[in-house]
Parts: C-alpha cells; sequence; structure tokens
C-alpha cells in the first residue's frame, strides 16, 4: 500500500470510529455534558477534531478560506475568534454556545470536503511543502503572536505530514477522547 492510498483508508477508519461510535451513540442533547462533572465536552470535542482537521486542509495545505467562516452562525459561534476550538483546552464558554445540529454539519462538511480533496491526489504532490505561516495569517486569520505552537509545529512540513499529524493522528487521537466521553456517560455499546 502507498502512502496515499493509507492515508484515504486511516482517514476513512477515523471518520467511521468517530461517526459509528459517538455521534450516532450520544443524543446532540448531550453533547454539552461533561462525564463524571469535569473534562472536555463531546462538542468541545467535536469542534476541535473539525478546525484542525479544517485548517490543516483547506486553509494550510489547499490555500483556501476554512470551512469554518461558513459554519460560523450555524455553529452558534459568530463573533468568535478564527482560533476558537484550536487550543487542546476547550473553551468552555464558546463551546457552551455551540449548536449540536451546526456541529453536526460543519464536522460533516469538514470530513467529505477532506476525502473529496485527498481522493484524486497522487502520491507526487504529498512532497509539497506549503506556506504555512502565510496560509494560516491571511486564509486562516490567525496571528502567530497569539498560536506560536501552531505556527512552530506546522513551518517547513510537507503535505503529507499535515494530512498524517493535524488530520490523521490528531484525529484518532481525539476520536478516543470522545469515545472515551461516551463510556463515561455510560453509553458503550459493549
Amino acid at each position: 500500500m502507498d502512502l496515499h492510498q493509507w492515508m484515504i483508508t486511516d482517514l476513512a477508519s477515523m471518520r467511521s470510529k468517530l461517526f459509528d461510535s459517538v455521534i450516532q451513540l450520544v443524543r446532540p442533547d448531550r453533547w454539552h455534558e461533561q462525564a463524571d462533572g469535569g473534562g472536555a465536552t463531546l462538542a468541545g470535542v467535536l469542534l476541535h477534531i473539525a478546525r484542525h482537521q479544517d485548517l490543516a486542509v483547506n486553509v494550510a495545505i489547499r490555500n483556501h478560506d476554512p470551512l469554518f467562516l461558513a459554519h460560523q452562525d450555524e455553529l452558534g459561534l459568530a463573533g468568535h475568534g478564527m482560533g476558537v476550538g484550536l487550543s487542546e483546552a476547550e473553551d468552555r464558554a464558546a463551546t457552551a454556545l455551540i449548536d449540536p445540529a451546526g456541529l453536526l454539519h460543519y464536522i460533516t462538511a469538514v470530513f467529505d470536503g477532506t476525502e473529496a480533496w485527498l481522493h484524486p491526489l497522487g502520491s507526487m504532490a504529498l512532497d509539497i511543502e506549503p506556506n504555512t505561516a502565510y496560509r494560516l495569517a491571511h486564509r486562516g486569520g490567525l496571528n502567530e503572536a497569539d498560536y506560536p505552537w501552531l505556527y512552530s509545529m506546522w513551518a517547513g512540513k510537507a503535505l503529507w505530514w499535515l494530512v498524517q499529524w493535524p488530520v490523521i493522528g490528531h484525529g484518532h487521537a481525539h476520536t478516543g477522547e470522545a469515545i472515551s466521553i461516551r463510556n463515561r456517560m455510560g453509553l458503550s455499546p459493549f
């Protein structure tokens, strides 16, 4: 299996785990609930997964506006900065405003867009190194002084890395977190 095919397969696997094991099993009216009275909410984790994937694929790689711009109102996050949902620490004031239906539309649009872009991409393109600093600032609306960790982590990386880590690896890690939240809510199907 080549790297390109592996990425397509692993992205589909991660999406299936997230949608089938979390989104379909936890009612949207519980997405704002903190399991065990603390920690992250599913709304926060789902937004975080979508924001990183959107930023990596649409902004850093493709040099397009993030899908987040078209979904801000529907999410209930109009007026929030472009960095909302990016930090590992959940901003409960912001995520408490998230409309679950809007979040489902956003995360679905992000995965659909990533898959549509990734499928026809050839393996040769995976070694291209985009100017992530320029794109994060000009397309993503992010100031390097506010997100030095993101700028430094994504600097000098080829497309394959931007798909492999911010989209797939990071997505798998937070899918595991979402499954843990689901389980602590008493909703494990096993």
